[in-house]
């Protein structure tokens, strides 16, 4: 079963009539690799630290265990993080929704979007990944889909500026 819809308050976070597009799984690799590389280097290097620093050998294995536990939990933490992503386009509207510990739904019309902007940095090109920003008329607002594939990032650009022009057209 979907895990917005399992319960009545995760009900709160679908959308009314329509499903969830999720994010590919090459945007789960992306952020695991980081996740263990980032945790990884500053695990050794505390782990050096210690160990020098206190010339007790133990004390850098005890960080070490700390860091693969980190590691550990981490990995947990981006993959639940991942399964809260999605994302549904409705006739009036798009629909994002992500977040496990605090979600968030975010509806945004397409009458109201001012820019939708692909972009993709050098982690997410290795990946074959983008991002689509979209910035609405009210300052300070907006809304990212992250971990794309190409075509389906400038599908959802395309689809997102003819939709929000045709809306605008209509106010």
């Amino acid at each position: 079963m979907d895990q917005h819809t399992d319960s009545p308050a995760n009900a709160l976070f679908a959308p009314p009539d329509a499903s969830w597009q999720r994010l590919t799984s090459r945007y789960l690799s992306m952020r695991r690799l980081v996740s263990a590389v980032v945790i990884g280097v500053v695990t050794v290097v505390a782990a050096a630290v210690v160990t020098l620093a206190t010339a007790r050998p133990w004390l850098g294995g005890v960080v070490v265990v700390i860091g693969v536990v980190s590691i550990a939990v981490r990995l947990v933490v981006v993959t639940r993080n991942w399964r809260s992503w999605g994302y549904a386009e409705r006739d009036e509207d798009l629909y994002l929704t992500h977040g496990v510990l605090f979600r968030r739904l975010t509806a945004v019309p397409y009458g109201r979007m001012q820019v939708v902007e692909v972009t993709s940095g050098p982690l997410q090109r290795a990946y074959g990944l983008a991002t689509v920003s979209l910035q609405t008329a009210s300052p300070g607002t907006g809304a990212q889909i992250p971990g794309l594939l190409p075509d389906e990032a400038v599908r959802l650009r395309d689809r997102l500026t003819e939709r929000g022009r045709t809306r605008a057209m209509n106010l």
